[in-house]
């Protein structure tokens, strides 16, 4: 039975996969009526409609990428008197007089921009989100990470959409990609993100679902962050936007997907870092869900809601059972019962299959939604290798986020690639020696297939 259930668990998040393709089909009338409230107010309102503006930029030794994203952020096309930029600066390098001289420099030509630094890293990204909160003036708080390059329009898309109800707490925008064809990684992994930001996040939205805020390139009502049975920021968890947008909607917020406002950002192209960024990820969201998924099924939501949560917050344990599956899963048939092993194996079979087909095929949809044109066989074969290649570093991830809570934000260095060009960071990312394990899971792998 254990063989079974090895087999069946990862089956269901397959399902859940076609469950969310399902869901994502492109919804014309809501679209349309989003671009028409858009169209609507940007005609309509003058300069005093539009709130006031608290833009957030979160920084931490991004010497590579700080001043093109100042340089962004200040061009956008919003009224000068009404926009506000807090530079959230946590260095301790070079990256202080880059971000000085660039806010000197806009300063200089009458925006509004400040430089906030605090005494320590307390919490790291979501301490200093909170401390940027005390002095915003901003009725809505806009974020962006350091490799965001956000357009002039981004927040003229984004306010009419919190403005229509004053339950949205929270408009998230998707994520572009600046350096997709920089390597095969980068175009494995932009297609893995086309397949968030194209299915997943339209599916939740768009049917009712708890959906989460992704931490940047998105727009909070400053009113929802800390109110009553939210509880502002925490550092109690290293997403701690999965954790807030959680919170805000048990305590009835709403949080609103718009897929046409787009913010490219740099994709990882070094495995180390890829490996950082999925680490936190992974670690996180186990640990937001080992925080609150007592209070999603004690809440008065519906149980396909609570159930599509479990799954959300969950997802990376996926990561787990295919290690198992790895590990024990041949010698569990070498030990077992033949004959019940026959009667098993093609059923399980069958759903690993099954499993396996969901989330390319989403993949492959996402990137047809977006571009029109379907991925090549080979960004596929990529983003399954990188799949398999991250369940170790994943799945010890998965299991540290069981047994921890919060620890350090460690951030994914940015090189400054853009377009094809390779960059350089001058930053390492954080190595572990998880390549070993690796290691050793292949040959054992290997050594199963030729047995």
């Amino acid at each position: 039975m254990l063989f079974v259930a090895l087999m069946i668990l990862p089956g269901i998040f397959g399902a859940h996969m076609y469950v969310l393709i399902w869901l994502s089909r492109r919804r014309d009338g809501l679209l349309a009526r989003q671009r028409e409230t858009i169209a609507s107010f940007q005609v309509t309102a003058t300069d005093t409609d539009w709130p006031v503006v608290t833009t957030q930029l979160p920084i931490y030794n991004e010497v590579a990428v700080v001043e093109r994203l100042i340089d962004a952020v200040a061009a956008i096309d919003y009224p000068r008197d009404r926009h506000e930029i807090q530079i959230l600066d946590d260095s301790n390098d070079a990256t202080r007089d880059v971000i000085d001289r660039a806010a000197w420099r806009w300063r200089d030509r009458g925006v509004d921009i400040k430089v906030v630094r605090r005494s320590n890293r307390t919490h790291y990204k979501a301490g200093a989100l909170a401390h940027g909160v005390t002095t915003a003036r901003g009725e809505f708080i806009a974020i962006f990470d350091a490799d965001f390059l956000p357009g002039p329009d981004f927040l003229r898309n984004l306010i009419p959409l919190a403005l229509v109800d004053a339950k949205v707490a929270c408009v998230q925008g998707r994520w572009g990609h600046l350096n997709r064809d920089e390597t095969w990684i980068t175009r494995a992994v932009a297609l893995g993100m086309d397949g968030h930001f194209a299915i997943e996040q339209p599916a939740r939205a768009w049917n009712g679902m708890l959906l989460n805020f992704n931490g940047t390139a998105g727009l909070w009502r400053r009113s929802a962050i800390d109110a009553p049975g939210v509880g502002g920021w925490s550092g109690d968890t290293v997403t701690e936007d999965l954790d807030l947008s959680y919170r805000a909607q048990l305590a009835g917020w709403k949080i609103v997907f718009h897929l046409d406002a787009e913010a490219p950002a740099e994709i990882p192209a070094d495995v180390n870092a890829l490996k950082a960024q999925q680490r936190r990820w992974a670690t996180g969201s186990i640990q937001t869900a080992r925080k609150l998924l007592g209070r999603v099924w004690r809440s008065p939501l519906p149980l396909s809601t609570k159930a599509e949560a479990t799954l959300h917050l969950l997802g990376y344990s996926v990561n787990l059972w295919m290690l198992l599956m790895a590990v024990i899963g041949q010698p569990l048939l070498w030990i077992g019962d033949p004959d019940l092993m026959t009667a098993w194996f093609g059923v399980t079979s069958a759903i690993v299959v099954f499993a396996a087909i969901g989330p390319s095929l989403a993949y492959m949809l996402a990137r047809r939604r977006l571009t029109g044109k379907w991925p090549r066989a080979s960004t596929l074969i990529g983003l399954i290798t990188v799949g398999f290649g991250l369940s170790v570093n994943n799945g010890l991830a998965v299991i540290n986020g069981w047994f921890t809570r919060g620890g350090e934000f460690v951030r994914t260095p940015k090189s400054g690639s853009a377009g094809a060009a390779r960059g350089v960071s001058r930053y390492r990312a954080v190595r572990s020696r998880v390549w070993a394990i690796e290691i050793v899971l292949g040959v054992w792998c290997v050594a199963q297939w030729v047995i």
